[in-house]
């Protein structure tokens, strides 16, 4: 756990992060792309930190790789590559760098590791965790396996290291369907989500089982406040992601996974949306797509709000938080993720 008083101490003695007003202006074309959604008062205070975070990655040959749910002034302010966790993984091992510092939550810090194995990674917040990926075990897939022998072992990729390397092949929320459906087996264990899960077997063929697991932002969606909103809103078009319950995803007019929902939004442009999922992910494009009025209820993951300007430029400072995976563990995971990589490659999508 970062001391924060000995963060700011810290900091203070090698940056000058007061605001300053001067330094937000000249920064203006990085502001642009969050003006909607950040007040001029806050650019002043965060235009220091993004100089100085910027400066010392160049010093490091780092990278900063943003989640979609960070927040603005992380997203577009020091994010070198932004996306989903797996597609920021992927990109990380694409990129001659010898630092990668994970804004989100810690198994897509292990992700990068596993994948990035000679890279120095970096977690601005070690208790950034994921209450999906938590809610599951190596025990709990090995529990599954006694229930459903022969069935293979799907695992999103949104798990620890310990799950990927329990499991035989990983999925994302956009691909879960097709690896699902080219299991040789009629059964199919899926975890840790059970929502997605549910959500997959309403378009699969397979019979798919789950382990009860479940993300807190979610699962807080109910099938009536969209309904609710509905009626109250006539014409926003509304989007969810498929970690919601299957009948919060049934009253959607879309479903799909972070980077098909800002696929979705960006080809439509709607008048008005609701993002059902992550309220960052409006935040983060509101800026691009002036003509779209997102709005409804932002339900925000307290997890991914550890993750702040003052954390990363401290670790990038100190090199403190390196994540380590087993290297045994790493080797048995990441042929889960290349397996999952492979079968996507294979299948064209």
């Amino acid at each position: 756990m970062l001391d924060l008083t000995n963060v700011r101490s810290t900091l203070s003695e090698h940056y000058d992060l007061e605001p300053n007003a001067d330094l937000a202006a000249s920064m203006q074309d990085i502001y642009s792309k969050m003006d909607r959604v950040i007040t001029p008062a806050d650019w002043v205070t965060f235009a220091p930190y993004v100089k100085a975070i910027n400066e010392v990655k160049a010093k490091r040959n780092a990278v900063i790789l943003g989640h979609n749910y960070m927040t603005p002034e992380i997203f577009h302010g020091v994010s070198d590559f932004v996306g989903d966790s797996l597609q920021l993984a992927i990109k990380a091992t694409e990129v001659e760098a010898d630092v990668i510092v994970q804004c989100g939550v810690h198994f897509m810090a292990e992700t990068s590791k596993i994948l990035s194995p000679s890279k120095t990674v970096l977690m601005p917040d070690m208790e950034a965790g994921c209450s999906l990926a938590e809610s599951i075990t190596a025990e709990g897939v090995e529990e599954m396996r006694a229930k459903y022998p022969g069935a293979p072992v799907v695992s999103y990729v949104n798990t620890t290291a310990e799950v990927k390397a329990a499991s035989d092949i990983c999925c994302t929320s956009s691909n879960a369907v097709a690896i699902v459906n080219a299991m040789e087996s009629d059964t199919v264990i899926m975890t840790p989500d059970q929502y997605l899960a549910q959500n997959v077997a309403n378009e699969s063929h397979k019979n798919v089982v789950y382990w009860p697991g479940s993300c807190i932002v979610h699962e807080q969606y109910t099938a009536k406040d969209l309904r609710d909103f509905r009626e109250w809103n006539p014409g926003t078009r509304l989007i969810a992601h498929p970690e919601c319950p299957p009948d919060v995803v049934a009253e959607a007019d879309f479903s799909g996974s972070t980077s098909g929902i800002l696929k979705y939004v960006h080809d439509e442009k709607p008048e008005k949306a609701m993002l059902i999922t992550e309220c960052s992910m409006a935040s983060n494009i509101a800026d691009e797509l002036p003509e779209v009025d997102f709005v409804g209820p932002c339900n925000m993951c307290p997890y991914m709000k550890k993750i702040t300007l003052e954390k990363v430029l401290y670790v990038l400072h100190t090199m403190e938080n390196q994540v380590e995976v087993d290297p045994e563990m790493a080797d048995k995971a990441r042929l889960s993720v290349q397996r999952m990589i492979d079968l996507s490659r294979q299948l064209g999508i």
